[in-house]
């Protein structure tokens, strides 16, 4: 775990300019460190300075740099204090380690495994669109776009129904947590159900892949805490940033009614959406903390041993360097370019599962239920932020 340091840098909100606020509008901010410099030295409340990276060249080159590490062990500030609740995860370890990891779920997201998904994906999409109310106001974030990834991975990883909201709330607070010690109540709670849910797999497994993590095949090459950190990082991660990518989408799409139009005559276009949606509305808006193994140089900063490093995916997306008009909603725009689900070994395992799930989720609803419209302008949504997640808190809309 990481000690207390002393704060010699400002944070992202008080480096934002004049009458911006950084959780409704962190664009402007980023736009306006970009305008300043490729590096910058920022204050990440609850978790020290550290170096943020907002240059596309910088932030491509930080994310392959062999001197930045992942395992926390590399920090200045990093102290042994009996270990997290919640285990070591492929977050937080590099080669070898991490490509052990990696391997022993790999198999379950290659592009095989997400085809044969894609139907019951669909089923639960084509339930949940029906649900919606005929007439009247919903949440399309509460009713649609946080069930469904919900749903999905808790069927892959084995999680009983009736335990996935509590799960859903305990990542809730882990990522956007109400306080220090909602966080650590989650932290336990979510180590305990864990810890007892394994256990039952291994006395009576199911084809799931937390049986297979289970397995004592797979056990010989996973310590305890290795097994939980792989739990967790598959939930947390498995639902929570394809949440945002679903509604970010619909956001998007609800706002432009002609780009609506578009993908309903043309369902075979929402990949387009997808990556203009990962591009403008990032879900994941920097990388996990990376680590200076030793001295290295990002641009023209040094970056000394043991100091941390985040890399803005969400500044990358909107480098007018790289994208014309990069503000804009543009579907037909080049999908390449962008960074959002990472570069290099630490390239987001599940980005395949997370696209099917939004093209899906997006085509099901605009085929289905072709009257919804906003209910709420812009400017009244209210964004749920941390220091690496952005989404829509709801997404209230009229569904006559």
């Amino acid at each position: 775990m990481s000690a207390a340091a002393p704060r010699t840098a400002p944070t992202l909100g008080e480096l934002a300019p004049a009458g911006v606020d950084p959780v409704r509008d962190p664009d402007a901010v980023l736009a306006h460190l970009r305008r300043v410099g490729p590096v910058h030295r920022v204050h990440v409340p609850g978790s020290g300075d550290a170096w943020l990276v907002v240059g596309r060249d910088e932030a491509r080159a930080a994310l392959t740099d062999p001197a930045l590490r992942n395992d926390i062990r590399h920090s200045a500030t990093w102290s042994h204090d009996g270990g997290n609740a919640l285990g070591r995860n492929m977050l937080q370890t590099d080669p070898p380690d991490h490509t052990r990891l990696r391997s022993l779920v790999s198999r379950h997201f290659t592009p095989a495994r997400i085809a044969a998904l894609e139907p019951r994906v669909r089923e639960i999409a084509e339930e949940l669109a029906a649900a919606l109310p005929r007439h009247g106001t919903a949440d399309l974030v509460a009713d649609y776009a946080l069930p469904l990834p919900v749903a999905v991975i808790g069927e892959l990883l084995g999680v009983p129904g009736e335990d996935r909201a509590a799960l859903r709330d305990w990542s809730y607070q882990l990522l956007t947590p109400d306080s220090a010690e909602a966080a650590g109540a989650a932290m336990g709670a979510m180590g305990t159900y864990f810890a007892e849910l394994l256990a039952r797999k291994r006395e009576s497994p199911g084809d799931d892949l937390l049986s297979a993590l289970a397995a004592p095949g797979a056990g010989d090459s996973l310590t305890s805490d290795e097994v939980l950190g792989m739990c967790f990082l598959l939930l947390v991660a498995g639902h929570e940033t394809t949440v945002h990518l679903i509604s970010g989408a619909l956001y998007a799409l609800l706002r432009r009614p002609g780009e609506l139009a578009a993908l309903r005559a043309e369902p075979s276009s929402v990949g387009r959406v997808v990556e203009e949606t990962l591009r403008l509305h990032a879900p994941v808006t920097t990388t996990a903390f990376r680590f200076a193994a030793e001295a290295t140089r990002i641009g023209g900063t040094v970056v000394g041993a043991g100091d941390s490093v985040l890399v803005s995916l969400a500044a990358v997306g909107r480098d007018p360097g790289r994208f014309a008009e990069p503000g804009r909603f543009a579907p037909g725009r080049p999908g390449w370019g962008h960074l959002a689900f990472g570069r290099g070994v630490h390239h987001c395992l599940g980005a395949p599962l997370a696209r099917m799930e939004a093209g899906v989720a997006l085509t099901v609803l605009v085929a289905r239920r072709p009257a919804v419209r906003l209910a709420a302008g812009s400017g009244t949504l209210r964004w749920r932020a941390s220091a690496l997640t952005r989404g829509l808190v709801a997404l209230p809309v009229h569904v006559g």
